[in-house]
């Protein structure tokens, strides 16, 4: 933007709403480029007083001159800033202007800065392909809830970077969990979130040291359900003529048979089965959550499925491998499913994907290793916390342990 174009318009006016004592407040406006800025002068006076067209107060008495003098002193302080950032070639807005004038250090972010800067970095990456969706949107939740907190808390939307303290955690939290009526697990990944923004922060040059690096998320392990081998079964042989279940059902059953989340199935297109080495048909993609790779070798089960539905209308007309419900109908229609089919646990799409961890593959004697490769994890403990080994698996164990220890035994002489 040219220098030229950068015009300093400097204005008072009364502000008769934030008067007091019968007076009113003085206020400056000033606009370079069409943007405005308002600040209050800490000046109060009569409005029968203020001459508007000459920007200053009728009279002669002392304090009639001390604002008028302050008011002449304000102008030239504007324009003296001006033309230092004219001199230094920095660009000049209203709101540098602004904070140079109230002694803002432009290198001291706000927290809404730092939030809204890493938002639209993470939003970069998910264009390219690096990150999900659903992570992003967890990050702008987390924006949100510390908007919220900080009005809760503080009185206001916005603080200096500088001013978190390593209280401002367990504060947070307590937020989450009382006033948002979050659970444990729930605040502690917003606060893992904002946690790595401030790292962010720290990484840029804006903070000198992480505020919050000593408090350490902890997490409660969530009882995670699973079907049964029988279970399995009685679903998948279940007969059911309505086609919007039936297909629910078929979707469901392949996901326990892949391990694949929901956002997965729901974007499978043909174009990700591949033949592996060994012959057999594959599904290659990457995780929608992580972006990570996951190669998932298509059993007998979820190769009939994906033969089932190769000329469905939907999924010709949309190139897709299943014909996938929204997230909301596909839950809904699974509580129709555990009802038929005489199932009491709770169906959810997710369950499918535990299922495939430990009652296809554990249980099957599949290692862990090959397991946390199949789901996608970036790390074995992921598979760890989230396929623990049953306790029909424990049993399976201990069943051939014990005849082994047997077979030892009656070779003893």
């Amino acid at each position: 933007m040219k220098k030229g174009n950068q015009n300093l318009f400097i204005l008072f006016r009364l502000f008769k709403g934030r008067g007091k004592n019968g007076k009113s407040a003085i206020y400056l406006r000033f606009t370079i480029n069409q943007k405005r800025v308002e600040l209050s002068t800490n000046l109060y006076v009569d409005p029968k007083a203020w001459d508007s067209e000459g920007q200053l107060v009728k009279g002669k008495t002392e304090e009639v001159q001390t604002i008028n003098r302050r008011l002449t002193l304000i102008k030239a302080d504007l324009h003296k800033k001006y033309l230092q950032l004219e001199a230094l070639g920095k660009p000049i807005t209203a709101e540098i202007l602004k904070n140079l004038y109230l002694g803002i250090d432009e290198n001291q972010k706000h927290v809404q800065d730092v939030m809204n800067f890493y938002y639209d970095r993470f939003a970069e990456k998910v264009g390219s392909g690096q990150k999900s969706k659903s992570s992003l949107n967890c990050v702008h939740t987390t924006r949100e809830k510390v908007k919220q907190f900080l009005k809760h808390q503080f009185k206001r939307t916005d603080m200096l970077l500088r001013e978190i303290k390593p209280s401002f955690a367990g504060d947070f939290e307590h937020f989450l969990m009382t006033h948002e009526k979050g659970c444990s697990n729930t605040a502690m990944k917003y606060i893992r979130i904002f946690k790595r923004i401030l790292k962010f922060a720290v990484d840029q040059g804006w903070l000198a040291v992480h505020p919050l690096a000593s408090f350490k998320c902890t997490y409660k392990e969530p009882p995670r359900e699973r079907l049964t081998m029988e279970e399995v079964t009685a679903i998948y042989a279940k007969e059911i003529e309505m086609d919007r279940l039936g297909e629910v059902r078929d979707v469901f059953i392949f996901s326990c048979y892949t391990g694949f989340a929901y956002q997965d199935v729901f974007s499978l297109t043909p174009d990700d089965i591949i033949t592996g080495i060994d012959g057999e048909k594959w599904i290659v993609k990457n995780r929608a959550k992580t972006s990570t790779p996951e190669r998932v070798p298509l059993l007998p089960i979820a190769l009939d499925i994906l033969d089932k539905y190769k000329n469905h209308p939907w999924c010709i007309n949309k190139n897709r491998l299943l014909p996938v419900n929204s997230n909301q109908c596909y839950n809904g229609y699974l509580k129709e499913i555990a009802i038929i089919c005489g199932i009491k646990k709770h169906l959810t799409t997710h369950m499918a994907r535990h299922t495939f961890a430990t009652t296809i593959t554990l249980e099957h004697d599949v290692p862990i290793e090959t397991v946390s490769q199949l789901l996608g994890h970036k790390s074995i403990k992921t598979t760890q916390i989230y396929a623990k080994v049953s306790q029909k698996k424990v049993s399976q164990n201990m069943k051939a342990l014990r005849e082994k220890l047997d077979a030892e035994k009656n070779c003893l002489p």
